[in-house]
């Protein structure tokens, strides 16, 4: 079992130092360092194992671009295997990454402040390297996409992750991840049948306090659970009494994550392909949302007055709100990956129109105001100083979109919710209204995520329901005279364009783009590779993977290209933006550099459709 906590600044003996980047010697036989006061040169550093690029004849080494987002040189390639014989990787250091002047962050300043990417303050603007030849072999150069053996793998069929078996899931398989696990009997005798099918699941998610009390968990209930609640409890309270927090481990091809955060402990246990630091977002997103129920001081306060609370009762009703939350993870969420809101594509003039009409009918008391379809963000309007924080939206789509208590609702609602990235410590108070573009309000619950439209307007006041609902009514009246009800109909009727449909005949399935000064991605349609619920869980294990390659830790990997026996996978990330693609496995490198610039320059023409660039204040 291999363990991971906050004390890593010790090093084991056995551990061999990494060595730090050294250019490597123009000509292998001279040592061009200067000799030490001993008269002894020191020894050289290891020879990196790609050093025989260097022979190349100079001709073969494509021309660079003068200011290139991706200038690599041969030296930085590496070719990697994961052991099995059957993909290999290549990553490839990207230099002359320029960082231009603090990006505006979207929705005025969406940027969540403790963003960890450095690169999201970048410039706003950058320009794409044209897909010629020659950026192609600039961008690849002579790196040849072979396995570890030196032989080139064969295709079994697209994302079908042979060499995955942890993530092997069928449609069977992952649709029983979110049906119940089932109540124990009076008399118990039904014990070892609900606690084969609870390990049966391949992730869990479970909430205890410090004292080791279960509070909340995904599948089955605290009765069922309690003993390996108990064990979890023991583990970590070992590691509280060396001065230390237990943060992951695995236990064969399990992983476990710790969150603690004040009296509480969040565990995410999964069998999936994501990271530590993958599902430790996902914690994080789980706290916010215990947070927007309870506020931080009132959680603060339960524990003070006494440890032992039982937060399941002031929880209680919110558990469809947590579950739905925890199953978009489990089903395989971009938004949550990305760490960004996804809007939808529809045209600048038709966006402002929208916005205007917000800020025409705007209410007195109102703070925020959003209009979303499908949990796509399609206007905003906020106060110039304040900014709107990408978890809180997050929480808001996944509480208006995906719990059934508000959609099921119907007509109006006004609920007291907390923005922990706002305001961690009070109450906002949301007006949702549903609108319904096909103008059959009676069989409105039949109408699907991707087709649902709200009004929401958020208002620092508990006693302004009638304000936001007469705004409301002048919104919708404004959007029915100026044509945007009809434009938000077309735009989700249009959905999500295919890869096809921007680069024709491109070797991409799908792709995942992220404006990273905007904090916003867009992403291709699932239709047709990815229309089941398995084939679209795979695809996003794709996805974790490639991400949490270019993203790991003292990593300066800017370009990373995965080949497996299911498929190819390519990564590229600068200053501005993070793009992610897949496509067949044996994909030629230059084909695939060239679809994935198309892709960033198609990005860069129809942004200002993509994303919402500053949003409306006032």
């Amino acid at each position: 079992m291999n363990s991971h906590t906050d004390n890593e600044g010790q090093q084991a003996p056995n551990d061999v130092p990494e060595q730090p980047d050294l250019p490597v010697p123009s000509t292998p036989d001279v040592d061009e360092r200067s000799e030490s006061s001993e008269g002894e040169r020191p020894p050289l550093p290891p020879r990196p194992n790609t050093l025989s690029l260097l022979r190349d004849e100079a001709g073969s080494r494509a021309t660079l671009q003068a200011e290139a987002t991706t200038a690599i040189s041969r030296t930085e390639i590496g070719t990697q295997s994961p052991g099995n014989g059957g993909s290999a990787y290549s990553t490839l250091a990207a230099r002359g990454l320029s960082k231009g002047p603090k990006a505006r962050a979207s929705l005025g300043q969406l940027a969540s402040p403790r963003d960890s990417e450095a690169g999201d303050s970048a410039s706003i603007r950058s320009s794409i390297p044209n897909a010629d030849a020659g950026d192609v072999d600039a961008l690849f150069l002579d790196f040849a996409a072979t396995g570890s053996d030196g032989q080139e793998g064969h295709a079994t069929g697209l994302l079908e992750f042979p060499e995955f078996a942890a993530d092997d899931i069928d449609d069977d398989g992952i649709l029983s991840e979110f049906e119940a696990v089932g109540e124990l009997n009076e008399d118990g005798d039904n014990e070892v049948s609900l606690l084969g099918r609870w390990k049966a699941k391949r992730k869990h998610y479970v909430i205890l306090s410090a004292a080791g009390k279960p509070i909340w968990t995904r599948h089955g209930d605290s009765g069922l659970i309690s003993g390996y609640v108990g064990v979890i409890q023991t583990i970590i309270s070992f590691y509280e009494d060396s001065n230390d927090h237990l943060r992951s481990f695995t236990a064969g091809d399990t992983r476990f994550v710790i969150l603690t955060r004040g009296s509480l402990h969040l565990v995410a246990i999964s069998r999936m392909m994501e990271s530590e630091n993958q599902l430790r977002l996902q914690l994080e997103a789980l706290y916010m949302q215990i947070l927007s129920t309870l506020t931080l001081p009132s959680l603060t306060h339960l524990f003070s007055v006494r440890p032992s609370t039982d937060l399941s009762r002031p929880l209680q009703g919110t558990e469809s709100l947590l579950s739905s939350l925890v199953d978009s993870f489990t089903r395989g969420s971009p938004s949550t990956l990305l760490s960004a809101l996804e809007c939808l594509k529809i045209r600048k003039q038709h966006r402002q129109s929208i916005s205007n009409a917000l800020l025409k009918t705007k209410a007195s008391s109102l703070l925020y105001g959003l209009v979303v379809a499908g949990g796509r963000l399609v206007s905003v309007i906020r106060p110039k100083k304040h900014s709107l924080h990408p978890g809180d939206l997050q929480l808001l789509f996944n509480m208006v979109f995906e719990a059934d208590g508000v959609k099921a609702g119907g007509g109006e609602n006004w609920i007291p919710v907390c923005l922990p990235g706002f305001n961690s410590s009070g109450y906002l108070y949301m007006y949702v209204s549903f609108l319904d573009l096909r103008g059959d309000i009676e069989n409105s619950a039949e109408i699907t995520k991707d087709e649902s439209v709200a009004i929401v307007l958020i208002s620092p006041d508990k006693e302004a329901f009638y304000d936001m609902q007469e705004m409301r009514d002048a919104f919708v009246e404004q959007m029915e005279k100026n044509g945007s009800l009809k434009e938000i109909k077309i735009a989700i009727d249009n959905g999500r364009p295919a890869t096809t449909d921007i680069v024709p005949g491109t070797v991409l399935h799908h792709f995942l783009y992220k404006s990273r000064a905007n904090v916003q991605f867009t992403m291709s349609s699932y239709a047709p590779e990815f229309s089941s619920l398995t084939r679209r869980r795979r695809l996003m294990s794709m996805y974790n993977n490639l991400h949490s390659g270019i993203h790991a830790k003292n990593t300066h990997v800017k370009v990373h290209h995965c080949i497996s026996r299911s498929a190819s996978s390519f990564g590229w990330v600068t200053p501005i933006f993070e793009l992610y693609c897949i496509a067949e496995p044996n994909t030629n490198r230059n084909a695939l550099a060239q679809s994935a610039s198309k892709i960033a320059q198609w990005v860069q023409r129809e942004e200002e459709r993509l994303f919402i660039i500053g949003g409306a204040v006032f």
